[in-house]
């Protein structure tokens, strides 16, 4: 699904991601950790085209994407949810999700059929159809998050980028995100996630790429990287008695 070699970004002489690569098969869901400034979000940013990378290369499904836009890389199946909420708060639920249809590509609106029943189940798979007529401002912040993801899921993509899901949400609405990201693994969707919360990211992860400093420093199974001696470094210090 996705093939990443040797990418690297720089800002004037501060590297910021320094050769990373790694592959993702379709339909594994893949946790990206690390601590504050590692480069996580960068790497969202440029594999979804906001930033062009300093040099390596992407390849998803087969496909040469490394030069391609956002929009570009959007129209051939790759949703991104953004840590800050993407949703038009001033707007209906209804038409929040009416605006993300409209932008598809007029042969993916022709393969959706009607429009209307569309929105109606993205807010049914979202558990927000009773809010339908509601503005989006008075959604929770984890009602946000659900209504991102089932929007992203309505639009046709394939890979879901998901940048810190569960940020200030509560805990029964972190289990429903969870409930989603496990339903788009049971329907064959992709999904890599930005996330703090580690019992989050072992409980849904098939694996973990751990980021530091812009280096991917191990790729494990969730309970592996829980029980490695690296992540500890990374986040407590070495220990001073080794």
């Amino acid at each position: 699904m996705l093939d990443v070699k040797g990418l690297s970004f720089s800002i004037g002489n501060q590297p910021i991601l320094s050769d990373v690569s790694f592959s993702v098969k379709e339909g594994e869901v893949i946790g990206l950790i690390g601590p504050n400034g590692s480069g996580k979000t960068t790497l969202f940013n440029v594999l979804s085209g906001f930033l062009n990378q300093t040099s390596g290369s992407i390849t998803y499904k087969e496909s040469d994407i490394t030069n391609l836009s956002p929009y570009k890389r959007a129209h051939m199946g790759i949703g991104r949810v953004f840590q800050n909420f993407g949703i038009f708060r001033e707007m209906t639920l209804e038409e929040n999700v009416q605006v993300a249809l409209e932008a598809l590509p007029k042969n993916q609106k022709r393969e959706l059929g009607d429009l209307k029943k569309v929105v109606k189940e993205t807010l049914e798979i979202a558990g927000l159809q009773d809010s339908a007529k509601k503005k989006a401002s008075s959604l929770s912040g984890g009602q946000m998050r659900l209504l991102e993801i089932a929007r992203t899921l309505k639009s046709g993509n394939n890979l879901f980028l998901l940048d810190e899901p569960t940020a200030g949400v509560s805990p029964k609405m972190t289990n429903q995100i969870a409930d989603m990201i496990s339903t788009l693994k049971k329907d064959g969707k992709t999904v890599l996630i930005i996330e703090h919360d580690l019992p989050f990211i072992g409980k849904i992860c098939d694996r973990v790429i751990v980021l530091d400093v812009g280096h991917i420093v191990l790729s494990d199974t969730p309970q592996n990287v829980k029980q490695s001696k690296e992540l500890q470094e990374i986040y407590f210090g070495a220990d001073p008695t080794t």
